[in-house]
């Protein structure tokens, strides 16, 4: 939970059914780009390894060891996916993404590269300058906003009312309390209110508000409070409900949707 994985099975099981459509497996960069959940890196990635195609995989190892060869401070991606495409051997597509893989990873690493021991040190304008480390230079991190939200909390008679997200966006087509889009604006005070989460994803840090309500609304399914381990929620739920099963109870009634 919280590495995409969940996003990441459903690309999985729509692209094998569009490959299982297209009656075979695309055997070049441009056509598996085409496929769900496939982007530059992973086509160029199974193009070179897998059919040896003359393309060259640019994640941020190889971005980092292209730039340090060419003492770039902040180079654009396009100038990095060149610069790599005119160093690829002739017949090795894969051995040398996997190699450019491993050197960025062990030796020219973020912090303290091991520039003695890096066959690529003799043509390296970086380590010929002295400070290896100064490329590419850091980007500045960026304030992280602050967002805020409401979670709904609907229990009956043993029960808790749980929705599905939609399928696009953050924690898409995953199971959760019900509750409004997480905005800007700082919510007016929730009736039934339970308590408050913070809780900091990548881009964003957010308050999900946890409130009372009597009846359950909208679409979606009465989970057995038993049986909240087996329904999938991401970890901003769960606390969520971790908060709401430690307030007091409320009295049982019978299951009802409006």
């Amino acid at each position: 939970a919280g590495l995409g994985y969940y996003a990441r099975v459903r690309n999985l099981i729509a692209c094998a059914r569009a490959i299982a459509e297209r009656g075979g497996f695309p055997a070049n960069a441009a056509e598996l780009r085409k496929l769900p959940g496939i982007g530059d890196y992973t086509s160029a990635a199974i193009a070179a390894i897998a059919f040896g195609e003359r393309v060259v995989p640019v994640d941020t190892n190889v971005a980092r060891v292209i730039a340090r060869l060419h003492a770039l401070e902040t180079p654009a991606r396009g100038e990095i996916a060149r610069l790599a495409q005119a160093l690829l051997p002739p017949g090795h597509s894969g051995d040398f993404a996997q190699a450019l893989f491993d050197l960025g990873a062990t030796i020219c690493r973020p912090r303290s590269p091991a520039c003695p021991a890096c066959p690529l040190n003799a043509c390296c304008a970086a380590f010929a300058s002295g400070a290896p480390e100064r490329f590419p230079a850091r980007k500045q991190r960026r304030e992280r906003p602050h967002r805020y939200g409401i979670a709904q909390w609907t229990e009956q008679d043993g029960h808790v009312w749980l929705v599905r997200r939609p399928p696009r966006g953050l924690l898409g087509g995953m199971a959760a309390l019900p509750g409004d889009e997480w905005s800007d604006a700082v919510p007016a005070p929730a009736p039934g209110h339970l308590g408050t989460i913070r809780h900091v994803f990548t881009h964003f840090s957010l308050d999900l508000i946890v409130a009372r309500r009597d009846r359950a609304v909208g679409d979606g399914w009465w989970q057995p409070l038993g049986e909240l381990d087996r329904a999938g929620l991401p970890t901003l739920y769960r606390r969520a409900t971790e908060l709401a099963r430690g307030s007091p109870p409320v009295h049982a009634a019978p299951l009802e949707v409006v």
